[in-house]
């Protein structure tokens, strides 16, 4: 689901993930999510044993536990959403931070759009965007929309192409995309997306799908590029090197 209405235009998009890109994983973030999604399993008559299991289950099979919960235990979407993204306390665990702002500052808009591309419903993006003061810098936002029955979310090629009618834009090389999840990044380069880029905080931890990773542990599947440069950065700022022809000079 997007906030606009669709229509043409022939400038660059660039697309960027939210959670765990726009903010460091130091913040812990995936950690209090992923917390608050067991107790969500827990809650509805589940062992922790079993909880744990369907979470990472649902997880993997689905691209998100919640899709798993709504067409297996037909719960409220809105419920879940209140409990777990909701109930976070973002305003303690991530900051405004002007570097941050200065780069969106920076892109130059006659030739690129800047929109925010996230598997999280439009409440709990905006609440980011809004403690990060990035509101203001984005055109446009693609979120799952988890009221709509069997919605779609990255990595599904379906979601990838919402977002590009969208915004506008049918040249899937225009489409510039940064995210912290690997099989997100395969999923656009499998759409031909032209620039992606891997934000990768090795050494970090995250969680998914209710399991501790240590990012940066497993590389990227060759097999999955299309031949394609998959750029690594480790800093958001170094994006005015990988894409500096969006960036005012």
């Amino acid at each position: 689901m997007a906030d606009q209405s669709p229509r043409k235009d022939n400038r660059i998009v660039v697309w960027f993930d939210i959670d765990n890109t726009l903010y460091s994983a130091n913040s812990k973030i995936s950690q209090a999510m992923g917390e608050r999604i067991h107790a969500y399993f827990v809650s509805l008559g589940l062992s922790h044993e079993e909880a744990s299991v369907l979470h990472h289950r649902y997880y993997s099979q689905y691209g998100l536990a919640l899709r798993g919960l709504k067409r297996h235990h037909d719960i409220d979407v809105l419920d879940f959403d209140r409990k777990c993204d909701g109930s976070l306390p973002l305003e303690k665990m991530i900051s405004y931070d002007p570097t941050l702002r200065k780069l969106f500052q920076d892109i130059d808009r006659s030739k690129a759009q800047v929109w925010g591309f996230t598997n999280a419903y439009k409440p709990h993006a905006h609440r980011v965007l809004n403690i990060l003061r990035l509101d203001d810098l984005i055109d446009g936002l693609v979120y799952c929309d988890y009221t709509v029955p069997d919605f779609s979310c990255k990595p599904e090629p379906e979601f990838y192409q919402m977002a590009m009618k969208q915004a506008g834009v049918t040249d899937p090389s225009k489409c510039y995309f940064v995210d912290d999840n690997r099989g997100n990044i395969d999923g656009a380069i499998a759409q031909r997306w032209g620039k992606c880029v891997h934000f990768c905080e090795k050494g970090l931890e995250a969680m998914e799908g209710g399991i501790m990773k240590q990012i940066g542990d497993e590389p990227l599947d060759p097999t999955k590029s299309n031949g394609s440069d998959i750029v690594e950065v480790s800093r958001l700022d170094q994006l005015r090197d990988v894409w500096s022809e969006v960036f005012r000079k």
